[in-house]
């Protein structure tokens, strides 16, 4: 093989660091450029759509007990993975997550399809004793989450603030957000027909069995519930029908 041609960036540093500082310029305006004429780098996908009060405020629980340390929402398009959890992952299905729950660690298992594939009193049972269902859980108990009253009086604020970064929350839905929060947890609410309305495809139940109260289990049930349950994957098909 002829070393001659490249033996000059071979036997000058400076030159040779020149050089990748140009292939490096390149492969980044190849890279960058394009997104410029973007709309948005994610595809919106039929059926997505923002958390409702009621499921945001579960999530927000989620959070702040750390189920997103052992739990990751993201399925690879791995065989072993499709397999095991469902359909893989769709960028979509993240982009009203602030921030998106991905993660690479999973001492649980992934969550991001794991909307209806238990009951309400299955979950509820799970947080407050995770071994009565699943013997070689090493998951933690979160018993006091079903007395305790949901304080909802931030929510308004909450989807304000989502409605500022591009969130497609509208005044309406700010100012219903405790109504909706109401009518989300009782079948019979005079709100549930503005409450569909305003989220599709929203579950209308008493999560936690207990009617008296809402309260934070109502909320993290609900949004686990709702897990990968917005796109019909029956009818998905990622070349392009589904996208608008």
């Amino acid at each position: 093989m002829d070393y001659s041609k490249h033996k000059i960036f071979e036997t000058n540093s400076v030159l040779l660091l020149v050089g990748i500082l140009i292939m490096v310029s390149i492969g980044g305006l190849v890279e960058i450029l394009p997104l410029y004429w973007l709309k948005s780098t994610v595809e919106k996908v039929q059926g997505m759509r923002p958390y409702t009060p009621l499921e945001l405020a579960g999530r927000n629980i989620y959070v702040r007990e750390g189920c997103y340390l052992c739990h990751s929402q993201m399925i690879r398009s791995l065989r072993d993975e499709v397999e095991r959890y469902g359909h893989y992952s769709l960028a979509a299905e993240s982009m009203y997550d602030h921030p998106f729950q991905w993660g690479s660690k999973r001492t649980g298992p992934d969550l991001a399809r794991v909307g209806g594939k238990y009951s309400d009193e299955w979950h509820v049972l799970h947080l407050k004793d995770p071994r009565a269902v699943v013997p070689e859980s090493i998951m933690p108990g979160y018993p006091w989450l079903a007395k305790r009253p949901l304080d909802a009086g931030s929510l308004s604020d909450h989807l304000a603030t989502l409605k500022t970064i591009g969130d497609p929350y509208t005044e309406e839905m700010v100012k219903a957000a405790s109504a909706d929060i109401a009518a989300q947890v009782d079948p019979d609410s005079d709100g549930v027909d503005a409450l569909q309305k305003r989220y599709p495809k929203v579950v209308v139940r008493q999560f936690d069995g207990d009617p008296t109260f809402v309260s934070e289990m109502d909320a993290l049930v609900a949004y686990l519930q709702m897990l990968g349950t917005l796109v019909d994957f029956a009818t998905f098909d990622a070349s392009g029908p589904n996208l608008r």
